[in-house]
């Protein structure tokens, strides 16, 4: 009885910070004359977030790879906003993202805000057709590949910004040089738990090389982590991974402590467009403030050794990289 009794008291305090901690950026930045892409923007943070920018004035690219022309109505007759495109995106292809990337470059002048949110939490597949394993791709290749093709175009804006949607999950992972890109050998296997910690860990690296090798060119990269929040990819997850304590916290994330997107967008959206983070970059945000990274993410040499590996990974030309 003791023993229940405390952990209704843990569950009541987690309860309270998760639901009354909420930090909401209080930012009135007009966007009218800027022009941003918002990957997985179908749905949840990504959908929040693209309607938080439309309602400035932004011109909007919606980037998923499921069709968003409700999704794309609904912002625009929310916002009364007509400047919302959508364009397929499919980020477990890297001819995917290249020929996205082509699109835009030939119809853009400049970018001046890149956020890299979409994601999935786990894959029946092991691999993509590019090698890769899917959450890794989605997840991390994907967007790394597409900031470097963007680049040019974010340069060309007076304060182009990229924000890399990582999760508190990045501080469970067993990430290493070899295990970068997972290969499920071992069905039964726990490294696989690690894979989406994994994925939002990279992405925290690679926004931090990013910032370090575009101070002075006018574009800042930040990371944020949005918190727990309600969104259809702990659902999916659990129906894939059918383990018992995955499935209660996710009944908890749905109905005790998980926040809703637009709670959970307001990271990003801080990341976007504070004027106080003009020339704030290479920090990673929780609750609109920088916090501690995870320990890796300060280990210099992994993080060179990972970023060296993607560039391969993705196939990168030698012109395109930084």
């Amino acid at each position: 009885m003791g023993i229940v009794l405390i952990l209704c008291v843990v569950l009541l305090l987690f309860a309270f910070y998760f639901r009354f901690a909420i930090a909401i950026t209080r930012s009135n930045s007009c966007l009218v004359g800027k022009t941003a892409i918002v990957t997985g923007a179908n749905s949840g943070i990504g959908y929040q977030t693209a309607l938080n920018l439309a309602s400035r004035g932004c011109k909007i690219i919606m980037a998923d790879v499921t069709d968003m022309e409700d999704s794309k109505l609904d912002i625009i007759k929310f916002t009364n906003n007509p400047n919302i495109f959508a364009k397929h995106l499919d980020l477990s292809s890297l001819k995917s993202v290249r020929d996205f990337a082509s699109e835009i470059l030939k119809s853009e002048d400049k970018l001046d805000i890149l956020i890299n949110n979409a994601g999935i939490g786990v894959s029946k597949e092991n691999r993509t057709a590019d090698g890769l394993h899917p959450v890794m791709q989605v997840n991390y290749f994907g967007h790394f590949l597409l900031t470097h093709l963007l680049i040019g175009l974010l340069k060309k804006s007076a304060a182009g910004r990229i924000v890399f949607t990582s999760s508190i999950f990045a501080f469970t992972n067993n990430l290493s040089l070899k295990n970068l890109n997972f290969d499920l050998e071992n069905p039964n296997s726990i490294d696989k738990q690690f894979v989406y910690g994994n994925s939002k860990l990279s992405m925290i690296m690679a926004a931090d090389i990013f910032a370090e090798k575009l101070k002075g060119t006018g574009v800042t990269v930040n990371s944020i982590h949005p918190g727990l929040v309600k969104t259809p990819i702990y659902a999916k997850t659990c129906a894939i991974h059918k383990n018992l304590f995955f499935e209660m916290f996710v009944w908890l994330n749905q109905y005790v402590i998980g926040r809703d997107p637009w709670e959970g967008s307001q990271q990003v959206v801080h990341a976007a467009v504070s004027q106080q983070l003009k020339n704030t970059t290479g920090n990673f945000f929780g609750e609109c403030a920088p916090i501690w990274k995870p320990l890796k993410a300060y280990n210099k040499q992994l993080c060179k050794d990972i970023w060296d590996a993607s560039e391969i990974y993705v196939g990168l030309r030698q012109e395109e990289r930084l």
